[in-house]
């Protein structure tokens, strides 16, 4: 194991390494990229070396130090994890405020205590206007990290009082590698590497699930299918449509709800057992999925159906061999040859629009029926 555990982000790395180095770190830190780049793997280095006992700073982290081993464990006590929580899956007010009352206390191990709050981007008003007083005037010896994955909805206010580290996809060759360093065989590494477009947490998320990968082929398809599908059968699909997305989001979810490539136990709630993918018929049998999953299973949809709709622009411009998804090649030909081009880049701009509507709490259905009938649809049917 190195020093640091995030992968193929050197600016941010960069920085971050600096701030360990001087021993001051950013009273606050706001790390904005796409879910799944590596942004909570990236804290958890910074809250690494902020705790790390190594006499020299500049061999912080050491990853061998008892401080180390319990930010690696999750149970440091000047460690704070916040996460999305409740039916509507937001950071609330409680939690901030019961964060600020621990970060106006000294710290009981370490130099500092660090807060990370994932998904920062879910904080509600109230709670992002309770964290602005603590970031207005920061207690000494701490350090609040936010990752955030769509930095459009953090009020300006709060934004000012961050500095701001940006993070980008991952080449698929560095997942590869990434992937290979677990286990995986060569092949199944850069497959998952291509289609998870530089994301080396939702490559590994699927390696650990290959079941999930099953689920996710199979989406793709019924979605590229759709192409050729009337009004009807594209909004009959939606409630199947919706069972897929929820089965590969209860599949992907990580025990921990934590990016990190690496064992971090941070939380105290269990995620759900993990389930095989059923067959067609028993999907249709099972409950009603509740609304907070509903909402996050057109989230998990939509991120696949942006990777469709991506190679599926690819195929119609002619660049086939720059496609993620390979195995969907032939499927993928036959689609770009019958509908037009323009519709499908229209397509992925409202795409992008509705998924952050979701984030605003549209109705997750309504959007979903929307995206059916703005699918680009193939000149021969009626």
């Amino acid at each position: 194991m190195g020093r640091f555990l995030t992968l193929g982000q050197p600016a941010a790395l960069g920085s971050v390494e600096r701030q360990i180095g001087r021993e001051r770190p950013a009273h606050a830190l706001m790390l904005v990229g796409p879910s799944q780049v590596g942004k909570t793997t990236l804290a958890l280095d910074l809250a690494a070396g902020l705790q790390c006992q190594e006499p020299v700073p500049a061999d912080r982290p050491c990853r061998e130090c008892v401080s180390c081993r319990k930010v690696e464990h999750g149970n440091h006590p000047d460690l704070h994890v916040l996460r999305p929580e409740g039916a509507g899956e937001q950071v609330k007010l409680g939690q901030v405020q019961e964060l600020t009352g621990t970060l106006a206390l000294l710290p009981m191990e370490g130099r500092f205590r660090v807060a990370i709050i994932e998904s920062a981007h879910r904080l509600n008003l109230d709670a992002q206007n309770a964290l602005l007083k603590t970031l207005e005037e920061p207690p000494e010896a701490t350090c609040v990290i936010l990752a955030v994955d769509d930095e459009s909805v953090i009020l300006p206010t709060l934004r000012s009082r961050c500095a701001v580290l940006r993070l980008g996809t991952v080449s698929s060759p560095a997942v590869g590698e990434l992937l290979a360093r677990h286990g995986l065989d060569a092949s199944r590494a850069s497959s998952l590497s291509r289609m998870t477009a530089g994301r080396p947490g939702a490559a590994l998320a699927l390696a650990r699930a290959p079941e999930a990968s099953i689920v996710h082929a199979r989406l793709s398809r019924s979605l590229l299918a759709l192409v050729r599908a009337t009004t009807r059968a594209r909004l009959a699909a939606a409630r199947e449509l919706i069972a897929e997305g929820a089965l590969l989001d209860e599949l992907l979810r990580p025990r921990t709800e934590i990016e990190a490539p690496h064992p971090v136990r941070v939380t105290t709630t269990p995620s759900p057992k993990r389930r095989a993918a059923p067959a067609p018929a028993a999907r249709s049998a099972t409950r009603a999925p509740a609304p907070a999953e509903r909402r996050r299973a057109v989230a998990t949809l939509l991120a696949v159906w942006r990777e469709v709709a991506r190679d599926l622009a690819v195929t119609a411009h002619g660049g086939a061999r720059h496609v993620a998804a390979v195995e969907l090649l032939e499927d993928l030909t036959e689609a770009a040859s019958a509908v037009d081009r323009s519709e499908i880049a229209a397509f992925l701009e409202r795409l992008d629009t509705l998924a952050r509507a979701i984030e605003g709490y549209a109705n997750p259905e309504l959007i979903l029926d929307a995206l059916l009938l703005g699918w680009p649809r193939s000149r021969h049917v009626a």
